[in-house]
C-alpha cells in the first residue's frame, strides 16, 4: 500500500563527547549525547514519479532521497517539502536528521520495511557517532558503544530519560561553522590516539557519573560529569581548534562569561561546534541565564541564544491523508 502522504519531524541533538578514542580494546570511538526539543527537522513527502525537492537544504535532500531510493531498490521517485532545519554545520547533527527523516520517508511512503538504522549506512551516516541514529529512533540521552570492524553503526549502550525540569541554555555562533566533510576527516586524522588513562577517566566518570546522576536526576553531580568530561574532551581536540576547547572565540567568551556569573559546571561544546551548551536545574535559573546571556550578546551579528530541553522521544511521523 501507498500513503498519501507523511510528515516527518526529527529531534535535533547534542553530541557531548566521545568516550574513547585511544581504540586499544577494538572498538573506536563510543559517543554520549541528548536529544533536544526545539530545533526539530521537519519534512512532508509525497510519491511522485520522479524526484522533486523544494525548501529548505534542498541539495542535501535530493542527494539522501537518491540514495535512500536506492538502497531501497524502489524506482519510483518522491516529492518532498523540506521545511526547517537545526542550523547545519553547527554541532547539532542536522545532516543525520535530515538524511534519516527523507529515508524514513521513502521507506514509509513506498511500504518498505528497512528501519532508519538499517538506511543510514547507504546515506554515509553513523560513521563514528551513533547519537544521531539512536536520537531519531528514540530520543533521550544516549550512550552508545562505538564502532567495531564487525559493525556498521554503534549499538546504543543506554537510553535513560532526560530530567523534564532541567533545561539547556544553547549559545550560536552564526558566523561560525564546525569542521565538517575533508576538514573533519583531516583533524581526525592529525590527532594522536587518546591516552588509556583519559579514555578510562572520561568513561568512568561516564558510568558512575553522568548516567546515575541522570537516573537520580541530581543536577549537581551531572553538570560536574559533564564539565569533566568536556574539560578532557575538550584538551585532546584543542589542537585542530585553534588551541581552544571552542571552535568560536565569541562562543567561549559568553560561556566562560555565564559560568562565571552562575557558577555552573555543566557547559562545554556540542561536537564540532559552534554550537554551545550550558545546562541549568530549573526554568527561573534558565531563564535568568538567558537574559544574561542576551545583555552579553548585545547588538553583536551572529550571536543568539535559546533555551531548550531535553527530548525523551525520537521521530514522529504523521501518516496523511
Amino acid at each position: 500500500m501507498t500513503e498519501r502522504s507523511i510528515q516527518i519531524a526529527a529531534p535535533a541533538r547534542l553530541h557531548l563527547g566521545f568516550v574513547d578514542l585511544n581504540g586499544n580494546l577494538d572498538r573506536h570511538f563510543g559517543s554520549l549525547g541528548l536529544t533536544i526539543t526545539g530545533l526539530d527537522a521537519v519534512l512532508t513527502a509525497r510519491p511522485a514519479a520522479t524526484l522533486e525537492v523544494r525548501g529548505v537544504e534542498s541539495a542535501r535532500a535530493a542527494s539522501s532521497a537518491s540514495l535512500a531510493l536506492q538502497a531501497l531498490g524502489e524506482t519510483r521517485g518522491v516529492a518532498l517539502q523540506v521545511e526547517q532545519l537545526p542550523p547545519s554545520h553547527a554541532g547539532l547533527g542536522s545532516g543525520t536528521q535530515l538524511g534519516l527523516a527523507v529515508a524514513t520517508a521513502c521507506a514509509r511512503l513506498y511500504a518498505h520495511d528497512m528501519t532508519p538504522r538499517a538506511l543510514a549506512p547507504a546515506l554515509g551516516r553513523g560513521e563514528r557517532s551513533g547519537i544521531g541514529i539512536a536520537a531519531f529512533e528514540g530520543g533521550g540521552f544516549i550512550v552508545d558503544g562505538g564502532r567495531a570492524k564487525t559493525n556498521t553503526t554503534a549499538p546504543v549502550l543506554s537510553r535513560l530519560q532526560f530530567p523534564d525540569l532541567w533545561r539547556i541554555l544553547l549559545i550560536f555562533d552564526d558566523e561560525a561553522q564546525g569542521l565538517h566533510g575533508a576538514a573533519e576527516r583531516n583533524a581526525f586524522a592529525a590527532l594522536p590516539p587518546m591516552s588509556p588513562q583519559i579514555a578510562a577517566e572520561i568513561a568512568r566518570w561516564c558510568l558512575v557519573g553522568l548516567l546515575p546522576a541522570i537516573a537520580d536526576s541530581d543536577f549537581t553531580q551531572f553538570e560536574r560529569g559533564v564539565g569533566e568530561i568536556q574539560a578532557r574532551i575538550g584538551r585532546h581536540f584543542a589542537p585542530v581548534q585553534g588551541g581552544t576547547h571552542y571552535t568560536s572565540p565569541r562562543v567561549a567568551e559568553i560561556v566562560a562569561k555565564l559560568t562565571r556569573k552562575f557558577g555552573i559546571r555543566g557547559a562545554g561544546q556540542s561536537s564540532w561546534g559552534p554550537t554551545a551548551f550550558v545546562f541549568a536545574p530549573t526554568e527561573a535559573l534558565a531563564t535568568a541565564m538567558l537574559q544574561f546571556g542576551e545583555d552579553v550578546v548585545g547588538a553583536q551579528a551572529g550571536l543568539r541564544l535559546q533555551l531548550v530541553s531535553g527530548c525523551n522521544h525520537g521521530a514522529s511521523v504523521l501518516l496523511g491523508s
